[in-house]
């Protein structure tokens, strides 16, 4: 396969303008249930999703373990639900995925969502599943910028996702490959099959043609993002956990990962899929023309910084140096899966047990928030 020459970032036509606000709110433990629900209502909900369709939620698992910041958090998902039922959304439905290194299974346990949705009656789906779903041939209307060039025998997404809204539940985190992640990237999992990984080359002009496609396939899109904890350094998995107390809401996928970006402290228009995606109209990328309501953010600077780790430094080797020319040898033969064990080794067998399961150990007994994910399930142990 030729590499992809990206396109240019030509402004599309035909969508509706969506409201370029986000509702940013401080939360504490004993509040956030109410604080989701309150914020959900301020940003819109009611009029961003079509109430007679059926509402995706789509949390996020970054790693199956549960590690702070990396996954949707239980409060997240719950305020969530609460949010959306009392304003009419009772079709509700999870759908997960999963990835080359993440386990849905482990990650929907270990990250105490089950007990949640049987609480609350919501049914999940597996896009994974033959049963649940089928990946079908997709030819969007949108000119796209790389993903017709990636998969020249044509693009493959679920069509349970057809004609309905879906709620992204991502967290406030850096990530290595894209600066930072949120709702746009949360789109990643659930579209595009394991073989995901091909598109990596051209990471962020993919999230915008994966938000092009949603604009096509959904009926609305909405966005809870959690800060309550927030991952500084390289994400989306091994980072450094930071107490910051605060929810996001937005139906613009775009802005509300402009808001985090800025709070992070990098410039939105600088990260080159909220820029790219501001350009093609999907969204607002731009500060200046967001509004935030709630908290006033304008001085907020964490200094967050990405870093690197062994994951990173191998795959900026291999998906952005000159060497990306052989990936068509690495990624699209069974070496891959050389590639796949050697991550899964990294993270699971050497950051998880050595380093990482103290510091989600830390978090869970010395914060309020690890101290509030223990309390959904009073008999987790170490």
């Amino acid at each position: 396969m030729k590499l992809p020459e990206p396109k240019p970032a030509t402004r599309i036509s035909g969508f509706m303008p969506v409201d370029p606000t986000v509702v940013v709110v401080k939360t504490t433990p004993a509040t956030v249930l109410d604080d989701i629900q309150r914020a959900m209502a301020t940003a819109g909900v009611a009029s961003a999703l079509d109430a007679k369709a059926t509402t995706i939620l789509k949390d996020n698992i970054s790693w199956h373990f549960p590690f702070p910041a990396a996954n949707t958090t239980p409060w997240q998902l719950e305020g969530t639900i609460l949010g959306l039922r009392k304003n009419g959304f009772q079709d509700l439905v999870c759908v997960q995925n999963k990835t080359v290194v993440t386990d849905a299974f482990k990650g929907e346990d270990l990250n105490k969502y089950i007990p949640l949705f049987k609480k609350h009656g919501i049914p999940v789906k597996f896009n994974f599943k033959d049963g649940d779903m089928k990946w079908i041939e997709f030819k969007p209307k949108t000119p796209l910028l790389v993903l017709d060039q990636i998969y020249p025998e044509g693009i493959r997404i679920p069509d349970f996702l057809f004609g309905k809204n879906i709620v992204h539940l991502p967290t406030v985190k850096c990530h290595i490959y894209t600066t930072t992640t949120g709702a746009m990237k949360n789109a990643f999992g659930g579209l595009l099959n394991t073989y995901r990984h091909y598109t990596h080359s051209w990471i962020h002009e993919t999230l915008v043609d994966l938000l092009a496609i949603q604009k096509e396939i959904h009926t609305g899109l909405f966005a809870v993002m959690d800060g309550t904890t927030a991952g500084n350094g390289p994400g989306p998995r091994t980072m450094y956990p930071e107490e910051k107390n605060v929810i996001l809401v937005s139906a613009d996928q775009v802005a509300i990962d402009a808001v985090a970006a800025r709070m992070m402290g990098f410039d939105p228009m600088s990260i080159k899929y909220i820029r790219l995606a501001h350009e093609r109209g999907l969204g607002c990328g731009d500060p200046r023309t967001i509004k935030v309501l709630g908290e006033d953010v304008s001085g907020v600077n964490w200094k967050f910084s990405v870093g690197d780790n062994f994951a990173s430094m191998a795959g900026h080797l291999l998906w952005f140096s000159p060497l990306r020319k052989f990936q068509n040898i690495f990624f699209r033969t069974p070496l891959v899966n050389l590639f796949i064990f050697g991550s899964e080794a990294y993270h699971d067998y050497y950051r998880w047990p050595i380093r990482d399961r103290r510091v989600f150990n830390r978090w869970r007994k010395s914060t309020q928030w690890g101290k509030m994910f223990a309390a959904y399930d009073p008999s987790d142990g170490d």
